[in-house]
């Protein structure tokens, strides 16, 4: 069917309004789209900014005293070296007014030595570190000075037994049989003397749980710190 040259025309303008129409449609959901992307974007940058600026790197010089309170007992007898430890901190650590490790920041460490103490001989000894603190969830590697604790030496000790169970020993012995017994109560006492030391001589270091201790930072640590 042949239209006419005003159909044609009806046709032509009908179709051309449509497509204004739909490209019309269409610009509106993208402009429509692109604002409601941009509060999202403006949105993730604040928040990006905001933890940039709630966290610095702040140094925390060698020599800085590190305060910690045992959260364990460590002892000679019980511990070996490498052995773990924890521990918290006493005060917090503060470098240009500004607070680096939060006081209660718990704080890791290890037995760099431990010797059990001898009967009659060998003096117990305990040394320990610090190696690591944790700040906002992130642990942090530290190099520190040792704390050490030796127990008492033996010798003094060892001669008050031994030479109060001789003379004990010859003062029986006299009395049951003279010159002759004194000599063999004295030998007897001797024995006796040293027993008693070898028994009770152990003289092991303890470190009881919340003992305050102090360290000493030997190498700088940097640290994320908030504020």
């Amino acid at each position: 069917m042949l239209l006419s040259r005003s159909q044609s025309s009806a046709i032509l303008a009908c179709a051309l309004a449509m497509v204004l129409a739909l490209a019309g449609c269409s610009a509106s959901q993208k402009d429509a789209s692109q604002a409601s992307a941009q509060p999202d974007a403006e949105k993730s940058r604040g928040l990006l900014s905001i933890l940039m600026e709630s966290s610095t790197p702040v140094t925390v010089p060698a020599g800085t005293p590190i305060q910690v309170t045992l959260d364990q007992s460590l002892t000679s007898k019980g511990n070996r070296a490498g052995d773990d430890f924890e521990a918290s901190l006493a005060r917090p650590i503060v470098v240009n007014g500004k607070t680096v490790i939060p006081k209660g920041a718990r704080a890791r460490g290890i037995v760099v030595d431990a010797k059990e103490s001898g009967r009659l001989q060998g003096v117990a000894r305990l040394q320990i570190e610090l190696r690591a603190v944790e700040v906002g969830s992130k642990s942090y590697d530290l190099e520190t000075s040792s704390v050490t604790r030796t127990g008492s030496n033996h010798n003094k000790r060892n001669l008050g037994y031994i030479g109060g169970g001789t003379a004990g020993g010859a003062l029986i012995g006299a009395i049951a049989g003279g010159g002759k017994g004194a000599a063999i109560g004295a030998a007897v006492g001797a024995g006796a003397g040293t027993a008693g030391a070898a028994a009770t001589g152990k003289k092991d270091v303890l470190i009881p749980a919340e003992t305050p201790l102090s360290f000493k930072l030997t190498q700088p640590v940097t640290i994320q710190a908030k504020g």
